[in-house]
């Protein structure tokens, strides 16, 4: 006997003497694309349809393969078998249901397809017709509704999801996509909580889920009421928890795998033979793949809802950590078996926020790319957020819940990785502020991140903020910020020319000079000690010429009347207090040493003259210092959400794959049909 081959819906024997012949399914498509109804000459068509394999590869072919006219002609074939779709969706066979969601899978996709070279086009039209769209759409969301929540087959609710998807993401725009009205009019959202809610879906079902939920959110967010963002921003703790814990252990095993990867890979075998040559190697290797639409989730989560930062701060909570027969044999305890940790100083514990700040601190990294520098702007971002909650704050700050956090630090020449074991057990706020330093002092490029820069340098100007107002003198190496600080204004002033070509560096300067004003004006109210307010202004004089080049280059700019004279100026003024601490002080050092007769001072030695000397020392009371604009995505960040949506459903649609659920799989889950 000839053997069979199968291809694109065609059956064919390997002689090539006789035609080849079409699969039923196919020559059923084929009656779809004629203008007659094809249930007119056989009455069981649309029962028969669905019980054939689905052929997604012909049937997106045929549709892409008329034109806008000829679509038009079979137009009522297609509301047709929409419309018996969505029938099919209440049957009992599950064969039966799982055709029909891949059919309208295809459906959506092809016309829409169609729709993108065809003016004049309307898709609801062509789908299901004016007069029954809204019937249409309000059985197929209650059917997927119903398939979500049902206890059944976990193959179905995945194709359910997918379908899901692929209606959301068919336009770059998504709101510009006209159907979504229907989704939000009949919402799932507690579909899709329900499936976080329960273990084995979240397993199953968690990553759609959670991207489909942060997709839905930002459809027309500025435009109209989204029962979606409404939703979210007043779910319970429960549920709250339930979605951020998938989500950081989701963030979380991306960013273990790649540490375990970059810790025995081959890589790091090589940098530790040859040396430094590969280091820059050595740090691709721990990059862990960017992932925009879950931070996307969770910053819709935390943004929207003050549940979720409740819940990322709550102590003890330790979903990523595992148990220890699981770690020998690589498996990761499930979010939802999460257990109470003892606070103990000498006891390693964990929290959501912690597993956020060690995936922060990889993809922060590197900003190359333009994914790369989305996911490490979202990160920033979301710190944001926490940074400007008083709950999170309170937590951030206490001093009785400490916790050893060891963020990834980027392979540096000039630097040794700290022992893990090194690491002190202290207030979480510890951890935001060293990732702010890691950040600062890692990314003084050619290709610089500004808008990152001026994210991180708020960060910590609202944490400081908190403290001054709440008198919290937190122990904090803070010469580590103040040294970061100053580099950074003298990157700035080395590559002033190439800056200037491209960003307006006075307003990073001044947000820079502001910080140390902070600490001049109030450090007395937040230092941890007073030797601590005297380190900072040995630092200042230690450092006095990168303060003095500043002022001249200011000085210079804003006496020109050139495009940056108003930006320089306002460096200028900020200067004041910074420039009388050095015209104070250094003439009373030079002094000290040349009465003692001292080529070079020690620290001690300087820091005795600066506490001899703060009597007769003289500042002006600079006002708003302690004062931010709050956080505001609709005025300030539209755009780039904007951008960032259309970017993740361009991803999701191209990697939507409906055929991954193999035949054989289905029938093996149903291997009955009744």
């Amino acid at each position: 006997m000839a053997q069979v081959e199968k291809r694109g819906g065609l059956l064919r024997k390997s002689s090539a003497s006789k035609k080849p012949l079409k699969e039923k399914v196919v020559l059923m498509y084929d009656e779809i694309f004629m203008t007659e109804d094809p249930s007119k000459c056989s009455p069981r068509f649309w029962e028969e349809l669905f019980l054939m394999k689905v052929n997604l590869e012909y049937l997106e072919g045929k549709l892409e393969s008329l034109d806008g006219e000829e679509l038009m002609k079979i137009k009522d074939n297609i509301n047709c078998l929409f419309q018996h779709c969505i029938q099919a969706l209440g049957e009992e066979h599950p064969i039966r249901v799982v055709n029909a969601l891949q059919t309208l899978c295809a459906l959506i996709r092809g016309v829409h397809q169609k729709n993108k070279s065809t003016s004049g086009f309307d898709i609801i039209n062509m789908l299901m017709g004016f007069d029954k769209a809204e019937l249409c759409m309000k059985n197929l969301m209650e059917s997927l509704d119903s398939l979500l929540c049902a206890e059944g087959s976990e193959s179905l609710k995945s194709l359910c999801l997918k379908l899901l998807l692929c209606l959301v993401t068919v336009t770059d725009n998504i709101s510009q996509n006209t159907i979504l009205e229907y989704v939000m009019i009949n919402s799932i959202f507690e579909a899709i909580l329900q499936i976080l809610s329960h273990p084995p879906s979240r397993r199953e079902h968690g990553y759609d889920a959670v991207v489909l939920l942060a997709l839905l959110v930002n459809y027309r967010k500025y435009e109209s009421v989204n029962p979606y963002i409404v939703k979210l921003s007043i779910v319970d703790d429960e549920a709250t928890l339930n979605v951020s814990i998938w989500i950081l252990f989701f963030l979380f095993r991306q960013y273990k795998d790649k540490e375990e990867e970059h810790q025995s890979g081959f890589f790091s075998a090589l940098t530790n033979m040859v040396g430094s040559m590969f280091i820059a190697d050595a740090h691709e290797k721990i990059s862990v793949q960017t992932n925009e639409a879950i931070l996307l989730a969770l910053y819709e989560a935390v943004h929207l809802n003050r549940n979720f930062i409740t819940v990322l701060a709550q102590p003890g909570v330790a979903p990523v950590v595992p148990a220890t027969q699981e770690a020998e044999a690589g498996e990761w305890r499930e979010p939802g078996s999460s257990v109470e940790l003892p606070l103990d100083a000498d006891v390693q514990t964990s929290n959501l926020l912690i597993t956020f700040l060690k995936y922060s601190s990889i993809v922060m990294q590197d900003t190359k790319d333009e994914h790369r520098l989305h996911s490490g702007k979202l990160c920033l971002i979301i710190l944001t957020c926490i940074a400007e909650d008083q709950y999170a704050n309170a937590f951030l700050h206490d001093d009785n819940m400490n916790f050893r956090v060891n963020l990834h630090r980027m392979p540096m020449r000039h630097r040794k990785k700290a022992a893990d074991k090194n690491l002190p057990c202290r207030p979480l706020v510890c951890a935001v502020l060293d990732l702010m330093v890691e950040f600062i002092v890692t990314h003084m490029m050619k290709e610089f991140p500004m808008d990152l820069y001026i994210r991180c340098i708020q960060v910590v100007h609202k944490l400081l903020c908190y403290q001054k107002k709440c008198r919290v003198r937190l122990h904090y190496t803070w010469r580590e910020l103040w040294s970061a600080l100053i580099n950074l204004l003298k990157f700035l002033m080395s590559n002033e020319t190439v800056l200037l070509a491209k960003h307006n560096i006075f307003t990073l300067a001044l947000m820079i000079v502001n910080l140390f004003n902070m600490f001049i004006t109030y450090g007395d109210t937040f230092l941890p000690t007073p030797s601590s307010y005297d380190e900072l202004y040995y630092e200042i004089i230690r450092m006095h010429q990168s303060f003095d080049n500043l002022y001249s280059m200011v000085l210079r700019l804003s006496t020109n009347a050139g495009q940056w004279k108003e930006a320089a100026s306002k460096v200028t003024h900020a200067l004041v207090n910074i420039r009388a601490i050095i015209n104070h002080f250094n003439p009373k050092i030079e002094s000290y040493a040349a009465v003692n007769h001292i080529s070079q001072l020690s620290e001690e030695q300087v820091l005795e003259v600066v506490r001899a000397n703060y009597d007769t020392l003289t500042l002006k009371l600079q006002d708003g210092l302690d004062q931010y604009e709050r956080y505001s995505e609709q005025h300030k960040e539209a755009a780039f959400f904007k951008e960032l949506v259309r970017s993740i459903s361009t991803n999701v649609r191209r990697n939507l794959a409906f055929h991954t659920l193999s035949q054989e799989v289905l029938l093996k889950e149903f291997s009955t049909i009744s």
